[in-house]
């Protein structure tokens, strides 16, 4: 059984902002990237939003979190 995954219109750009302002990338985030280019069905913005989020982590100016979320509650 084959589960379809629909993201939500503006994901990658919330995400993309919400990780270049708190500088962290969360394990969420990073599924919710998985999740997103396995859909196949990204648009050429959100590949490059993509591709410039990979960069910033191997530049060091963005770093991955083990959290689960960088909400506060």
């Amino acid at each position: 059984m084959q589960v379809k995954l629909c993201l939500l219109p503006s994901a990658i750009a919330e995400l993309f902002v919400q990780a270049t302002y708190s500088g962290h990338l969360t394990l969420a985030d990073r599924y919710g990237l998985l999740a997103a280019l396995l859909e196949e069905s990204l648009t050429d913005d959100e590949r490059f939003s993509i591709d410039r989020l990979i960069r910033a982590i191997c530049r060091g100016t963005l770093t991955i979190s083990n959290e689960i979320s960088t909400v506060q509650g």
